[in-house]
């Protein structure tokens, strides 16, 4: 076992990172559910209202995600990591100040929430491009890991904290610590000393859709990286085709209360946060392609364990069952996400960081409305249960893109 300071808790500028990061983390917590209690609460919105709620924060990520590859891979990413803290911090305080002075309405919480989902669209492709150039590359799974595991510990904390908070201030007033927290976040991007050279201006004068083009071009020519993306694409197809009717199938079909439903979700939350302590082991013991495959086998897994129950049995077995698979899938999602977030950057020049990691976000958040209309149109048609069935044996079938992949040529690399 390591010692707890070892590896990169001793690297300095990834431990500022890693700080203000686990800091904004516990924050966005905290706006994940103001932001919508303030639309339904305080503004009254509408069923309606609240789905253009939700469109305004996704929106970015298909309208600008390519776009946003190219200017990070133009500039140094720390000022962009900076600025876009700075930005979200001052946009969320616009909040609480427009309801304490009665000026808050929901065409403000629309522009807000589309320009906060804009600059975290920014920062979250400059911060895992980021990462490649302050540590080596053999330390990417661990420092990924160490990320993911502040956001689990944030998922699991971050909306109990919340919840209270605006039970005692308020939905709006509560956004402010939100706000604060990216100032924090800021003050230790700013403490960084690693130096971060100037991005080399592409070779030949290009508009910005030829570099699009080059990015994709790049993904869609590395055997690789074209293997992740197919299997990225797969994985949230399918998986948002299951999030569309899985709760209507656990209470209708299952008799699921709301209640049930959070202490079942709760377990899926611990499988996240044990999942960031497991890839660094299983890389060095397995191998990185056998812990990103059998990551992809334990969600889709995970998702058939829901079919093998039905309302006759007696509702511990029930819940047990829907905790195991939630457990599951938390874990399995975690050790994928991180060993193939760890390999695409490893592979990747640094100028064009930027771009790659926007093409597997757009891939990754692109596809989601596609599933859920399919997801809810496959429910209407043959029905919620062979609807599941259908989505999950197509997360297992993502696999299949990274068994014929060179990833097997990462393994004795990876154990270095």
């Amino acid at each position: 076992m390591r010692l707890p300071f070892t590896g990169l808790w001793r690297h300095s500028d990834f431990v500022k990172l890693w700080t203000g990061q686990t800091i904004s983390m516990f924050g966005s917590r905290i706006s994940f559910l103001a932001l919508p209690l303030t639309a339904v609460l305080v503004l009254e919105a509408t069923p309606a209202q609240m789905g253009l709620f939700t469109a305004a924060n996704s929106l970015p990520s298909l309208l600008l995600g390519l776009f946003v590859g190219v200017w990070v891979d133009h500039y140094r990413r720390r000022p962009i990591l900076i600025a876009a803290d700075v930005g979200r911090g001052l946009l969320l305080l616009i909040i609480p100040l427009a309801a304490v002075f009665g000026i808050l309405h929901l065409q403000l919480l629309y522009l807000i929430a589309f320009l906060v989902g804009t600059l975290g669209l920014f920062f979250d492709v400059a911060y895992r491009s980021f990462l490649p150039t302050l540590v080596e590359t053999d330390q990417l799974v661990e420092g990924n890991s160490k990320l993911e595991m502040s956001r689990s510990v944030a998922e699991i904390a971050g909306p109990g904290v919340a919840g209270g908070l605006i039970q005692l201030v308020t939905a709006p007033i509560a956004i402010a610590v939100d706000a604060l927290s990216f100032f924090v976040s800021v003050l230790f991007l700013g403490l960084m000393r690693t130096p971060e050279s100037k991005p080399e201006p592409p070779a030949q004068q290009q508009n910005v859709w030829q570099e699009i083009g080059a990015g994709l071009k790049f993904v869609a020519h590395n055997r690789l990286l074209r293997a992740i993306a197919g299997c990225i694409g797969m994985l949230s197809l399918f998986n948002s085709i299951i999030e569309a009717v899985s709760i209507l199938y656990m209470a209708r079909n299952l008799d699921i209360d709301p209640g049930l439903l959070g202490v079942i979700y709760a377990g899926g939350s611990v499988g996240f946060l044990l999942g960031t302590f497991l890839p660094n082991w299983i890389t060095r013991r397995f191998g990185l392609k056998t812990g990103i495959i059998g990551g992809v086998l334990l969600v889709g897994g995970s998702d058939l364990l829901i079919l093998l129950l039905d309302r006759s049995m007696a509702m511990i077995i029930i819940i047990l069952v829907l905790m195991t698979a939630q457990f599951c899938f938390g874990l399995g999602f975690i050790v994928f996400n991180i060993g193939q977030v760890s390999l695409r950057q490893a592979v990747t020049p640094v100028h064009l960081q930027g771009r790659m990691n926007a093409t597997m976000h757009f891939i990754t958040w692109g596809i989601v409305p596609v599933g859920s209309l399919l997801g809810g149109w496959l429910g209407e048609t043959i029905g919620l249960r062979s609807t599941l069935f259908l989505a999950a044996l197509g997360e297992l079938l993502a696999a299949g893109w990274l068994f014929l992949s060179p990833v097997w040529a990462w393994r004795e690399q990876s154990q270095q």
